[in-house]
């Protein structure tokens, strides 16, 4: 019978396939009162990937876990750590609607 996959390796494994720098991925394990808690840090180049296109692939991830807790009996939460000296960017492009009809050529 062949060796079922932790929750853990589940993320490491995954995410090693997404991200550029698959050696910089790194995930622990804890189990406290709330349940598991799945952490995870990755190089801060791989940040996006692992997000995806407004959190859609952290979603995914989340929900697949929840999926194998479910079938552990266990809650799995994945916490993604955000990357030293990283800083939210702030989108610049945002304009006022006025601006937007004003820029208008017609």
């Amino acid at each position: 019978m062949a060796e079922r996959a932790t929750d853990q390796e589940f993320v490491d494994f995954v995410v090693r396939q997404i991200v550029n720098h698959p050696e910089d991925v790194k995930v622990e394990r804890k189990i406290d009162e709330m349940g598991v808690l799945i952490t995870l840090d990755v190089n801060p180049e791989d940040m996006g990937m692992i997000i995806g296109r407004e959190g859609a692939t952290a979603k995914a991830l989340r929900t697949l876990l929840r999926v194998i807790g479910a079938k552990n009996n266990a809650r799995v939460n994945l916490k993604i750590n955000e990357p030293e000296g990283s800083e939210k960017k702030a989108r610049s492009d945002k304009r006022s609607i006025d601006e937007v009809v004003g820029d208008i050529n017609v």
